[in-house]
């Protein structure tokens, strides 16, 4: 739909009920319509590279071209085979991969371990709990395989040793990153999205992370971060989260 500005392939959304997040969008299907509305024809792209399910949830990792080029997760929520519910994150897409040659997109998209996705979710949680929310940086190493650790942050290098420079060249420049709330931890073998709350260079923001868990070790990481609007210019009531 977005792609095409055909209206069937919308029918997958429950027209009575659809709960937007996306605060730049107005609640319900008429909000989601005005959107494709707005685009200019023939501008939007969209290329969806992962997609993966828990239960009710459908979490989805693409590459836009929707306003400009964006990378993006989607989460929908599904009720009776319909989509009543929709969250995403968006980050402008960079013009450059990261020091270590990685984009935002590239690595693994299929899931294995579908059998572990219990462990690698509570294994994910139980790290962003202790590292991101916390800073308990005396655990760090536990959740990593030495230095064997794939980096899609358009700003961080692979391996622990990057993302240790990366940390230290924010506090040198005096920017802050703050975790404070995990809203959402959904997963599917060996891939979990967490979907996060705090700030980031002093402004509320929303950090949504996708991590590929190896032999019980973190080993790769994705990630958008979007800053949130003040509420005043909130086009629906429904909040980020």
């Amino acid at each position: 739909s977005i792609e095409t500005g055909e209206s069937a392939p919308a029918a997958v959304i429950n027209p009575a009920k659809y709960i937007q997040h996306n605060l730049a969008v107005g609640d319900g299907l008429a909000g989601f319509g005005a959107v494709l509305q707005a685009l200019p024809k023939g501008s939007a792209k969209v290329n969806t590279i992962r997609v993966f399910r828990d239960g009710d949830f459908v979490f989805t990792h693409t590459d836009y071209n929707f306003f400009g080029p964006k990378i993006g997760f989607d989460i929908f929520r599904f009720e009776n085979g319909q989509i009543v519910e929709h969250w995403d994150n968006l980050q402008q897409t960079p013009n450059t991969p990261n020091p270590s040659g990685r984009t935002m997109i590239d690595g693994p998209t299929v899931p294995e371990d579908l059998g572990k996705t219990e462990v690698n979710k509570n294994l994910v949680a139980a790290f962003v709990d202790d590292i991101l929310v916390n800073g308990r940086m005396e655990r760090l190493a536990d959740y990593f395989d030495g230095d064997n650790y794939h980096q899609h942050n358009p700003q961080i290098a692979d391996g622990l040793s990057g993302l240790g420079d990366a940390l230290h060249v924010m506090a040198m420049e005096g920017v802050t990153m703050k975790y404070q709330k995990v809203h959402k931890v959904l997963g599917e073998g060996n891939f979990v999205l967490v979907a996060s709350e705090g700030e980031f260079a002093g402004k509320p923001s929303a950090f949504y992370d996708l991590f590929r868990v190896a032999n019980g070790k973190i080993a790769e990481h994705w990630d958008t971060i979007e800053a949130i609007p003040p509420q005043a210019d909130w086009k629906n009531t429904n909040g980020k989260f």
